[in-house]
């Protein structure tokens, strides 16, 4: 009596597990298409907004037919949004799967920026905390002009000469000027070694590559063109002056660790291997972009950690240059306070889009506290004009990886961890609140 009892019970439980599994298949197959329509529309706002989709890498039977681009259909891009919000919120009430759950949460914030995004591009604003909340599922930390000025302070005690403080700096930066002439060398080298540091750590899918390019005339210093496949096209703006720390920033914020290989591992882990259509999608105004930012300069300090950035540059990349490494040490820690005043760079942005700052007013702040020349701020202040919000993703992003991988006991102490917990964070989607959560 007793066996048949258990296998009875035994059956049922069988029973019990083979209909969860069903369940769970058939959610995700609903999952699934909603991440089509989720594709579908992105390409479509694209087709009116240029700069609505940053990579795609999916299949062309979701790319929209072409259409006469003349007048935007905000109201209808709109109904699409909100429509499909809410059947992911439908399917969120009706699904015990973690993993489905955190999916569904995850395109729910993404939509929530195609939002925003449709707002702003037909002329209608919101405050600058606003907009970044929808945007990149985060706000960025306020911090007053003495917080600046104490920096600043401790700037003026390290850098040699007298006078004013930029001047002192820039006379400083200017021994690390990469020659025209060596740009291209200098930065192969960095990147190689970024590339040869990042693969002592992770297996990348086989083939992947990057094509550099050298571009003038933008906004930004370096871009990476994710072309899909795991190929990446990785530009440096040359009509912006290029100091010898920028070729390791770059290296690994375009290339490795940071954009090239976050987009490959993404490719592979979740559009490849799980079939997860929505991650062959980038929308550039979205919180996959504080993630895709800050990991990107965070991975500068995973590939170069404590002083190994300004040891490379002092042994291989300034000699290769042609230039003195006397000045080296010196730099080097203006730069670590450098470094901690590009908060400003939101400060600025935050005044100048919504808190009425005037343009004198944020060149001031630009030269004053950002330490940019007079180029390096009217390129940036195209750049905000442009990107907006956007500028919290590198600061306030990169705090939140940083902050996110140490609490997890990813420290400088534990690198092995610590690049294995990096690892689960470019393969995986998320988002801002998710790595602020307790």
């Amino acid at each position: 009596m007793l066996k048949r009892y258990f296998t009875i019970l035994t059956l049922a439980m069988l029973a019990g597990s083979c209909s969860t599994r069903k369940t769970t298949v058939n959610q995700g197959s609903r999952l699934d298409s909603i991440a089509r329509e989720y594709v579908r529309l992105g390409l479509a706002i694209g087709q009116y907004d240029g700069d609505f989709v940053d990579a795609y890498y999916g299949p062309d039977s979701l790319r929209p037919a072409k259409t006469d681009t003349s007048q935007f259909p905000k109201d209808a891009f709109l109904q699409r949004t909100g429509s499909l919000k809410k059947v992911l919120a439908a399917f969120a009430t009706n699904t015990q799967n973690d993993t489905l759950t955190r999916r569904a949460a995850w395109l729910t914030a993404q939509l929530t920026a195609f939002e925003r995004r449709i707002h702003l591009f037909s002329g209608t604003f919101v405050s600058f905390d606003a907009e970044s909340k929808d945007l990149f599922d985060a706000v960025a930390p306020v911090y007053d002009e003495k917080h600046f000025q104490d920096l600043i302070a401790k700037l003026d005690r390290l850098l040699p000469g007298q006078g004013p403080i930029p001047a002192r700096y820039q006379k400083l930066a200017d021994h690390f000027l990469i020659p025209a002439e060596k740009i291209d060398t200098v930065f192969r080298t960095a990147i190689a070694e970024a590339r040869r540091r990042t693969l002592a750590h992770y297996t990348l899918p086989a083939g992947e590559d990057f094509k550099l390019e050298y571009v003038r005339d933008k906004p930004w210093s370096g871009y990476n063109w994710y072309k899909g496949n795991y190929k990446s096209v990785i530009q440096i703006n040359v009509s912006q002056p290029i100091y010898i720390e920028r070729a390791i920033d770059l290296a690994c914020h375009e290339g490795y660790p940071g954009h090239h290989v976050y987009n490959a591992l993404l490719e592979k882990n979740l559009y490849h291997d799980k079939g997860w259509m929505e991650i062959s999608l980038y929308p550039l105004f979205s919180p996959q972009s504080l993630i895709a930012e800050g990991s990107a300069n965070y991975g500068i300090s995973m590939a170069f950690p404590g002083n190994e950035q300004r040891e490379f540059c002092k042994t291989v990349l300034i000699p290769l240059a042609g230039l003195d490494t006397t000045m080296a040490n010196a730099y080097f820690e203006a730069l670590a306070i450098r470094l901690a005043l590009n908060y400003a760079r939101n400060e600025v942005a935050r005044g100048l889009l919504g808190n009425g700052m005037s343009e004198q007013d944020a060149r001031r702040w630009l030269t004053d506290y950002c330490l940019l020349p007079e180029k390096g701020a009217s390129d940036y202040l195209r750049f905000i004009r442009k990107y907006r919000s956007y500028v919290i993703n590198y600061n306030y992003g990169q705090d939140i990886i940083r902050k996110h991988i140490e609490a997890q006991g990813g420290t400088a102490a534990a690198p092995d961890k610590r690049w294995k917990l990096f690892e689960t964070l470019l393969s995986n989607e998320n988002k801002a609140s998710d790595l602020l959560a307790p």
